[in-house]
């Protein structure tokens, strides 16, 4: 898409940080960072969202996700890592090119709100309702 900020980049129209790249993924580094070595792992082809995304290119993306996520614990030794990808405005996801952030965390660090929810159990009578719901999708 001639529109679409990542589609420039992989194509070199718009300059990166490359950190790795295969046939199908190239991932570089953010340039609004939350934390030091923040990376997008991105698709070559232009696929807005995980329900546009075919099964083995999502599963390229996780392999390249998890060499990147090495290479980030080797050089930054963070305390941990967030993996987060976002699907539709909803959610906040700000560029529709299907992307994986990984996000190196040290403790004491910005914390993440995302990762900073206190557990509340939830109404297991709605939980068990939603789950056979979803389940029987899954046998259509």
């Amino acid at each position: 898409m001639n529109d679409c900020i990542f589609c420039q980049i992989v194509a070199g129209k718009i300059p990166s940080f490359k950190i790795y790249e295969d046939e199908t993924v190239y991932a570089f580094a953010d340039i609004n960072p939350l934390q030091d070595g923040h990376t997008l792992v991105i698709p070559k082809v232009h696929f807005a969202n995980i329900w546009e995304l075919p099964t083995e290119v999502l599963v390229a993306i996780a392999a390249a996700s998890q060499k990147v996520a090495t290479a980030l614990q080797s050089v930054l030794n963070p305390d941990g890592i967030c993996v987060m990808q976002l699907n539709g405005r909803g959610v906040n996801q700000i560029v529709m090119h299907y992307h994986m952030h990984l996000i190196p965390k040290k403790q004491g660090s910005q914390k993440f709100e995302l990762t900073a929810w206190d557990p509340v159990p939830g109404d297991m009578d709605q939980i068990q309702a939603v789950s056979e719901k979803v389940t029987a999708q899954l046998s259509v």
